[in-house]
């Protein structure tokens, strides 16, 4: 009867415990949200990458630089893209929409998020950029889709064609 009763209470405590939301990685806040991003920006100093800041905050790191004209709102950009979590999760391309790997988009659409408008205005035909979103420019506390709360977002992106407003 023992064993009955061990074998029971061993099956109950199993099947509670297999009921419980166990998160393996801690809920984000802000706070936690700006020591990862102070921990990637002087890693990639300490990696010999110069870092500029745009006003409205947004971290950028020339790779290729571009020639011409730099785009204004209302502007019809080709880009090719990468975005990244600052733990190098690619969340998207811009080769999973299109068979040559570039978007096509109007610059200042009210469906882009502030960061990436911003990080295009840095970039001119034939430049490539690394740039750094804070999620305050991104999708903030609410997050979207696949992209949770308080996530900074990493885009590197090359301008193919800017077509003039």
């Amino acid at each position: 009867m023992k064993k009955i009763i061990y074998f029971v209470a061993v099956l109950l405590i199993t099947f509670v415990s297999s009921c419980l939301k166990i998160d393996s990685e801690p809920i984000a806040t802000a706070e936690s949200e700006q020591i990862d991003l102070e921990r990637y920006l002087n890693g990639l100093e300490q990696n010999g990458k110069d870092i500029d800041t745009t006003d409205l905050g947004v971290y950028f790191i020339r790779i290729e630089e571009g020639e011409g004209e730099f785009p204004k709102t209302g502007d019809t950009l080709e880009v090719g893209y990468a975005g990244y979590f600052i733990d190098g999760t690619l969340f998207d391309a811009s080769d999973k929409f299109v068979k040559n790997g570039t978007v096509e988009f109007v610059l200042g659409e009210a469906d882009m998020i502030q960061g990436w408008n911003e990080g295009m205005k840095l970039m001119n035909k034939n430049a490539k950029i690394q740039f750094i979103v804070p999620s305050k420019l991104a999708y903030g506390s609410t997050g979207s889709g696949t992209i949770p709360p308080y996530k900074t977002l990493v885009f590197v992106a090359k301008t193919i064609n800017i077509k003039p407003l």
